[in-house]
C-alpha cells in the first residue's frame, strides 16, 4: 500500500500543477505589469498588422475604390496569385537570388575566416578593410555599384573595353539576361563580411588541442579541418546561412535602387514585386496576399533558425 501511495505522489509531481502556476503568477502580479507597456507595444505595431494584412488579402481592392468600400472575394487572391505566370517569374527570380547571395556569401565569408585566422602581417588592417561593405550605408552601395555597372560611364564596361575583351561596355543592369547575376554580384558584396564574422567567431571556439592532436597523429591539413574544425563550426554554420537566407528573401534596397525590378521583371523579386503591387499599383488586396505567403515561408525559416539556435544552446551547456 505504501509503494501505491509513492507511485502516485510521484505521478502527482511529474504532472504540472495548474493551481501553482496560478498562483505564481499572481504573486509575480507587480512584475507582469512592467512588461504589460511592451506587450500592448507589440500588439500595435505587429499583431495587428499582421491581422489586418491576412484580413485584407480576402478583398479585392481596385486602384479608384476607398479601402473601406473594399469588396469581398474569399481566396481570389490567392488563385490569381498562383496561377499568374508573373508569380512563377518572381519566385524563379528569388530563389535563385537567395540561394545565390546566401551560398555564395557564406562560402567566400567562410574562406575570409579561415585566412584571416593565421597569424600574418597586417591581419587587422585586412580585417577591417573587408568589414567596410558590411557597414556602409546599402543605399549608398546600391547607388556606388549603379554608377560602377553603367553603360555609359562605369568604370567595369571601360575597363573590360581598355584591356580589349569587349568591343563596347555591357548593359549589365539594363539587359535581361544580366540584370540578376550582376544583383546577385552586389549583394555578395555586401553580405559576405557578415557570415566572415560569423564564422571567424566560431573559429575561436575549436578547440586547439584537437588540431595539435590530431596534427601528431598524422592528419593533414584537410583532414584536421574536415574531422577537427568543421564538426565544431556545424551550428554557427546553420544559423548563418539561415540568417543570411531570411536577409536575402527580405533583401528589398539593392534590387528597388538599382533596377527597380526591370527591365521586364528580371529583376523582381518578391519583396519589390510586392511594394510594386501595394504602393505603385495599389493592388492592395494581391500585395497582402503575396505578404501572407511571405510570411509563412519566413515564418518556417524562423522555425528552422530557432531550432538550430536551440541546439547550438544545448551543445554548449552540455560542453
Amino acid at each position: 500500500m505504501t509503494m501505491l501511495t509513492a507511485k502516485a505522489e510521484a505521478r502527482r509531481r511529474l504532472q504540472p500543477d495548474k493551481s501553482g502556476l496560478l498562483r505564481r503568477i499572481w504573486e509575480h502580479r507587480a512584475d507582469y505589469a512592467y512588461v504589460l507597456p511592451a506587450i500592448a507595444v507589440m500588439l500595435i505595431v505587429i499583431a495587428y498588422p499582421i491581422y489586418y494584412t491576412i484580413e485584407l488579402s480576402f478583398f479585392n481592392t481596385p486602384p479608384g475604390l476607398q479601402l473601406r468600400d473594399r469588396i469581398f472575394i474569399g481566396l481570389d487572391n490567392y488563385i490569381a496569385i498562383l496561377t499568374s505566370p508573373v508569380f512563377w517569374k518572381v519566385t524563379s527570380n528569388t530563389l535563385i537570388w537567395t540561394l545565390g547571395s546566401t551560398f555564395i556569401s557564406f562560402v567566400l565569408g567562410f574562406a575570409s575566416a579561415l585566412a584571416l585566422h593565421r597569424d600574418f602581417v597586417g591581419r587587422g588592417i585586412l580585417r577591417a578593410v573587408l568589414i567596410i561593405p558590411w557597414v556602409i550605408s546599402a543605399v549608398a552601395a546600391s547607388y556606388i555599384w549603379k554608377w560602377i555597372y553603367h553603360s555609359d560611364f562605369g568604370i567595369v564596361g571601360a575597363v573590360l573595353v581598355g584591356l580589349g575583351l569587349a568591343d563596347r561596355p555591357p548593359n549589365f543592369i539594363d539587359s535581361v539576361s544580366t540584370v540578376l547575376p550582376s544583383l546577385i554580384v552586389v549583394n555578395i558584396w555586401r553580405e559576405f563580411p557578415f557570415a566572415m564574422i560569423m564564422m571567424m567567431a566560431g573559429l575561436q571556439t575549436v578547440p586547439d588541442q584537437l588540431l595539435r592532436a590530431a596534427k601528431v597523429d598524422g592528419a593533414n591539413a584537410w583532414q584536421r579541418f574536415w574531422h577537427v574544425t568543421f564538426p565544431h563550426l556545424r551550428n554557427v554554420s546553420t544559423v548563418t546561412i539561415l540568417l543570411l537566407a531570411v536577409a536575402n528573401f527580405n533583401s528589398f534596397i539593392i534590387p528597388w535602387i538599382m533596377t527597380g525590378g526591370g527591365p521586364s521583371n528580371a529583376s523582381h523579386i518578391w519583396i519589390t514585386h510586392i511594394y510594386e503591387l501595394a504602393f505603385g499599383r495599389q493592388r492592395w488586396g494581391v500585395a497582402s496576399a503575396y505578404s501572407v505567403l511571405l510570411f509563412l515561408i519566413l515564418m518556417a525559416l524562423g522555425y528552422f533558425y530557432v531550432r538550430a539556435l536551440g541546439g547550438s544552446e544545448q551543445k554548449d551547456g552540455s560542453e
